[in-house]
């Protein structure tokens, strides 16, 4: 039975959701109700996380990432925690079966974070499992609702989906990444001599993981598809937009995709949803 201390747990992770992410507040509330609160609690749980090793500048940043891993297993363990953030995320762990091996993964991306390196393609795999892969994972294991054949038919699709939207993130944010935080994720790619046949071929890759996305949210649970398609819906778009422009271009703008415009997609994913007629973009 949820407490009241369970119920303001999870509103924390909602508001936090709602400030950082409205595209993914969009999608979450498209969730059937009973997913919106554990997806919630993960997207609070690895916003925090990412918040940690990208902006607490003038602090001891590994020092608090151990503290938040420390607090992190603490909670899922005692199946409590003072930190809402952490309550929350406990809740859905314990309920869903998320496995351990999904959290270690994540966190281990976010203490590559720490330390200014350059990716090979190894560390640029095991980055994007561990940072976006898992976390799709995270919240499939929620769709799912404990139906372990069913998970394992949509993993594969679960883990590319996670992939093409932090690729995409990536391309747009090479500029702030490289800037702020002396981060060039893709492997080879040296920023100053980033050039059209390097975007090409990350472009290649991304659409890749796009297509084996596809298949796996048209088999989604009820009650998850819309949300999960809108998302990709909206990545999708952001691709485009980002591939009609040159690679100087990127280097110096960073592509969004403006309010207005994600309503439209709103309205256009649920009449496909609505009528099973999903397309590709």
């Amino acid at each position: 039975m949820e407490t009241l201390f369970d119920t303001t747990a999870l509103q924390c992770s909602r508001l936090i959701t709602h400030h950082y992410s409205t595209s993914f507040s969009l999608g979450i509330r498209t969730l059937a109700p009973k997913f919106r609160m554990p997806v919630y609690a993960i997207y609070g749980f690895v916003r925090y996380a990412d918040e940690i090793v990208d902006t607490f500048h003038g602090h001891n940043k590994a020092d608090l990432l151990q503290r938040f891993k420390k607090d992190t297993y603490q909670a899922i363990e005692e199946k409590i925690s003072l930190n809402p953030v952490l309550h929350a995320f406990q809740l859905a762990v314990n309920t869903y079966h998320i496995e351990r091996e999904l959290i270690d993964a994540f966190l281990y991306s976010m203490e590559m974070d720490l330390i200014p390196q350059s990716y090979d393609r190894l560390k640029y795999e095991q980055y994007i499992y561990g940072s976006a892969e898992v976390v799709g994972l995270m919240c499939l294991r929620v769709f799912c609702e404990g139906n372990a054949m069913q998970y394992q038919s949509l993993k594969p699709a679960a883990k590319h989906l996670g992939a093409a939207f932090q690729k995409v993130n990536f391309l747009r944010d090479i500029r702030s990444d490289f800037d702020d935080r002396s981060r060039v994720y893709f492997p080879g790619v040296d920023f100053h001599r980033f050039n059209a046949d390097e975007k090409r071929k990350i472009e290649a890759d991304i659409r890749l993981d796009f297509d084996k996305a596809f298949d796996g949210i048209k088999n989604l649970p009820k009650g998850s598809r819309l949300g999960v398609y809108l998302a990709y819906i909206y990545y999708r778009n952001l691709f485009s937009k980002i591939e009609r422009l040159p690679a100087d271009k990127i280097l110096h703008e960073r592509v969004r995709i403006p309010d207005s415009k994600k309503i439209i997609l709103l309205l256009r994913t649920w009449i496909q949803d609505t009528f099973n007629v999903l397309s590709y973009s």
